[in-house]
């Protein structure tokens, strides 16, 4: 009886920064290539395509984070409709950061909702969407915003192996209830020995205006306090936390974080708010990455 035939290998597709990402996961995939595509603009400033390599019968991963997603997004839909045009077997979206999942409701009349309307437009370029902790608040799950088959992963686990790591005596703080799926992944509940863990209440009066509630600290004094959170963007729920544990006596708090967009001169506040350490992970480039992600990526393929 004859075997199935081999499934042809994938091929990967870095947008424009996303060259030592793609190299990355390629070289933990079997047979994997890096295709060479060519981008560049007109004088008008519209978006040329050429892929110098086949994709014609193979399936296409396209490697691009959606961080300052504006800029990237009509790249983006032009690359993956070039491929499906050439005769690729499937196209796959990899996304380590998802961007436009903040807007998720209407919430004042006329405004709308973006979430859903890039969730269609890229459901309807590729077949597959592969990203990592997506910012989900008010959508329950990614299906509900995206119609193709979506791959959530989650880096928490490797937030917290980072910290039993680097950081002797931690316990873990998540500065609001939103946080507290990604503080009790890293702390590894369920597993034998869990990290110290506790998580605030915040409420927000305005984009840059939170308050935060804290539990008792008095279980946690001697250890060193590691604020995690899957994104951080303005920074002002991490600094309003690690005012609230200066305030109680803790020493100055790591800072884990599994995105890193850093948004309105975050990092400056950040570090003026007295974090002593400042870590990412690498789904969005930035100086404090320290956990890569390409290994999480490449099993996901």
């Amino acid at each position: 009886m004859q075997g199935r035939p081999a499934a042809e290998p994938a091929v990967l597709v870095a947008l424009p920064g996303e060259e030592q990402r793609a190299a990355r996961i390629a070289r933990a995939l079997p047979r994997a290539s890096v295709a060479a595509l060519h981008l560049r603009r007109f004088p008008d400033g519209e978006t040329y395509v050429r892929f110098d390599s086949p994709v014609a019968g193979r399936p296409v991963v396209l490697v691009c984070s959606l961080h300052q997603a504006d800029e990237k997004l009509v790249p983006l839909l032009l690359v993956a409709a070039t491929a499906r045009d050439l005769g690729a077997a499937s196209v796959t979206l990899l996304a380590p950061y998802l961007g436009y999942m903040r807007q998720d409701a209407r919430f004042h009349a006329g405004e709308g909702i973006t979430s859903l309307y890039v969730g269609r437009l890229l459901s309807a370029a590729v077949d597959r969407l592969v990203t990592v902790d997506p910012h989900l608040h008010r959508h329950e799950r990614l299906d509900d915003v995206y119609s193709v088959p979506c791959d959530v992963l989650s880096a928490a686990p490797d937030l917290g192996a980072w910290v039993r790591a680097n950081v002797p005596g931690a316990f873990l703080v998540g500065p609001d209830a939103e946080s507290a799926q990604w503080v009790h992944a890293a702390a590894g509940v369920g597993a034998p020995d869990p990290l110290p863990h506790v998580v605030f209440e915040k409420t927000r009066h305005g984009y840059h205006d939170v308050v935060i509630e804290v539990p008792d600290l008095a279980p946690y004094a001697g250890l060193v306090p590691v604020l995690v959170d899957d994104v951080v963007s303005t920074g002002r729920t991490m600094i309003e936390a690690a005012r609230h544990l200066a305030d109680a006596g803790f020493p100055p708090p790591v800072c884990a974080a599994v995105h890193g967009v850093f948004a309105d001169g975050a990092e400056t506040a950040l570090a003026a708010a007295g974090l002593s350490t400042l870590v990412t992970c690498d789904t969005v480039p930035h100086a404090t990455n320290r956990i890569a992600t390409s290994a999480l990526l490449a099993r996901a393929l």
